[in-house]
């Protein structure tokens, strides 16, 4: 399936499979892609049967970054151009960060700019040893985007943010794990192959818990130690309440696997549950 020929979505096996599709372009973001990838992110989120979302790219770049060719078509409209292509790669970014499914990002080659964004904003970040990370942006007079300036230095500490935001140094793929900014390194050979396997993997976890946990993670960042220990148990609770919970449990007594059949449909503020039954 294409919502946009700039991106590509194909789900197989509960997997999302979100490919970037300009690789003649580096997978640059432009306005396309950049609202595409939002309508793929508002598709998979509600979707039944996508327990996984694996963000990858067609070609020999992950991505360059914001696309400077398109940017600069018309120099009087570049603010326009550039607001609305950030607007729509934030609003999905917004949306990937807060569904259930849990996101994982293949880089293969080079991740800069709002790619490295991408990159570095899933849930689970594997890299190619031949992918690099930079962020680029102070090289062409502008700021960071696509949630670049939040994850640094929530990653990396805010010493080593400024290092790579200010001086645009490259990172290897091994210097990327050692920093903490991805999770794996996986050989070039079989790498797409390998990531699949990896975000195949995920999808037996439970998707409501799944949801809970990131939401969890994301608030964490801006919560008082009591006032996150409140939505612990607030979840702890709600989760109590769900079919996945009370079947995983007596699975557990029985020596059983569990089968997690709720949808991932779940509203991370209000703790509401969708009894929507996702099979398979």
């Amino acid at each position: 399936m294409s919502l946009d020929a700039e991106i590509e979505l194909k789900v197989v096996d509960r997997i999302a499979c979100i490919s970037l599709n300009r690789p003649d372009r580096g997978n640059a973001i432009n306005a396309g892609m950049a609202h595409a990838l939002l309508a793929t992110a508002v598709s998979i989120s509600t979707r039944t049967d996508v327990r996984v979302a694996l963000l990858r790219a067609n070609g020999r770049f992950f991505s360059a970054g914001g696309d400077i060719q398109d940017f600069a078509q018309d120099c009087s409209r570049m603010e326009m151009v550039v607001r609305d292509t950030v607007s729509a790669l934030h609003a999905a970014q917004s949306i990937f960060a807060r569904m259930a499914a849990p996101v994982v990002a293949a880089v293969q080659g080079p991740a800069a700019g709002g790619g490295l964004g991408l990159a570095i904003g899933a849930d689970f970040t594997l890299a190619a040893a031949s992918a690099t990370f930079r962020a680029a942006y102070t090289a062409i007079g502008l700021s960071g985007d696509a949630g670049v300036t939040y994850w640094l230095p929530r990653l990396v500490g805010l010493r080593r943010a400024r290092e790579l935001m200010l001086s645009n140094r490259t990172l290897t793929a091994q210097e990327a794990l050692s920093w903490g900014l991805v999770d794996q390194v996986l050989p070039d050979e079989g790498f797409a192959e390998a990531a699949l396997q990896f975000a195949s993997t995920l999808t037996e976890m439970a998707p409501l818990a799944c949801g809970a946990c990131k939401g969890l993670l994301l608030d964490s960042m801006d919560s008082s130690f009591e006032l996150q220990l409140a939505k612990e148990a607030k979840w702890m609770a709600t989760l109590a309440r769900s079919g996945d919970a009370q079947g995983a449990v007596q699975a557990f007594l029985r020596k059983r696997k569990p089968a997690f059949n709720l949808s991932t449909a779940v509203d991370p503020r209000s703790g509401s549950i969708s009894s929507t039954l996702a099979r398979g």
